[in-house]
């Protein structure tokens, strides 16, 4: 089966069966298609995990401290919750605004070097 996403991350060909074709160096397409593209933000969205959580009268600061301990394996910061909370709270549709926070989070350095 044909997947962008597969194929940009260094999926192998299968034209051997030595690992050897798997390409495991980062580049430029990739770390585009994670910022810009919709397989992460699909995938945050099609998992409602911020859609169960709102369903579950769960706070705002909750969710988030839900999501730094899933994504970053750590609470987050008195900071970075006032500034998130703030941005949620700014919002007219908190939902997307909890996924855009997801989705930051899943595109942090942070996330990246940790996991």
């Amino acid at each position: 089966t044909s997947n962008y996403f597969l194929t940009t991350f260094g999926r192998a060909k299968r034209e051997t069966v030595c690992s050897c074709e798997v390409k495991m160096d980062p580049n430029m397409s990739q770390a585009l298609h994670l910022l810009n593209g919709d397989t992460v933000q699909k995938k945050i969205v099609d998992g409602k995990l911020i859609a169960q959580r709102l369903n579950e009268k769960k706070s705002h600061s909750e969710i988030i401290q839900e999501l730094y301990l899933s994504c970053l394996s750590r609470s987050a910061t008195e900071p970075e919750l006032e500034k998130l909370l703030a941005e949620v709270a700014a919002s007219d549709k908190p939902q997307q605004t909890l996924e855009d926070i997801f989705w930051a989070i899943l595109n942090s350095s942070e996330f990246l070097f940790n996991h």
